[in-house]
């Protein structure tokens, strides 16, 4: 041996087995708050979403009703000009 004692030599592999244990945790931290900013961002992606569907039904909604709104005028708009052709 160099002069090291089997205390020593266990201390030594004590402190690498602790540096080891706590640069695993660091990535395991580190990769659990990806996966939060990462379930962050799909929660506002899904918000997002619901937001625009409802938007979507809203104008397909007004489209409608603005095309039976025509639909009215321009039987009105036929049937004043048939009189017109009549009278």
């Amino acid at each position: 041996m160099s002069g090291e004692t089997a205390l020593d030599l266990a201390a030594k592999r004590l402190e690498r087995a602790v540096s080891l244990l706590e640069s695993r945790l660091a990535q395991s931290r580190k990769a659990a708050a990806e996966g939060d900013l990462f379930d962050e961002d799909r929660s506002r992606l899904a918000a997002e979403l619901d937001r625009a569907k409802a938007r979507e039904r809203e104008l397909e909604e007004a489209g409608a009703q603005a095309s039976a709104a025509l639909g009215r005028a321009i039987a009105e708009i036929r049937t004043a000009l048939a009189a017109q052709e009549e009278g």
